[in-house]
């Protein structure tokens, strides 16, 4: 008789700390981001989509080599005057790729070729948008940072203020 009564008054503080804890969050301002229009900064070691400035490459090709899911391809000639490699091409696939950033770590040059950027809200419509390719002599999209060549896949949201119409039907 007395641990029904011991577990009836368990249950009676659970339910009050449970209760001060919904007081406790409801009198306190609410933390919302309306997300299109207003977005939070990612952290420091955050792993967006893929980059790549093809000023900067040398052809190495490791970065090729270290991708575990071979979503990089590129296409270098040597020069016969320079006795270096050109890039011709450079091809990221982003439907394979799994953000391990290890093309990003073995990249050679200073600063990086290759590296992860803090876009995180690309949209793709077809399958064959998930594969981007830069090439030397194509100028670069104006981007919020260069060797963006998939800004046209960022999202847009619609400015604040502007709602759907309403259909004339609904009028009296």
């Amino acid at each position: 008789m007395f641990d029904y009564f011991c577990a009836i008054g368990n249950m009676g503080w659970a339910f009050v700390k449970g209760l001060g804890v919904t007081f406790k969050y409801l009198f306190s301002p609410a933390v919302t981001v309306q997300y299109p229009y207003e977005k939070l900064t990612p952290s420091e070691l955050f792993r967006g989509a893929l980059a790549f400035h093809p000023d900067l490459c040398i052809s190495c090709d490791m970065c090729v080599r270290a991708c575990p899911s071979n979503c990089i391809s590129l296409e270098a000639k040597r020069n016969e005057q320079t006795k270096k490699k050109d890039l011709q091409w450079y091809r990221i696939d982003f439907a394979k790729c799994n953000y391990c950033r290890l093309c990003e770590e073995i990249c050679l040059t200073k600063p990086k070729s290759v590296h992860h950027s803090r876009e995180f809200e690309l949209t793709f419509t077809s399958r064959n948008d998930f594969v981007v390719e830069w090439r030397p002599e194509r100028p670069q999209p104006k981007a919020l940072e260069p060797g963006q060549e998939w800004v046209k896949f960022l999202t847009q949201g619609r400015p604040p203020g502007r709602r759907r119409a309403k259909s004339p039907e609904g009028k009296k």
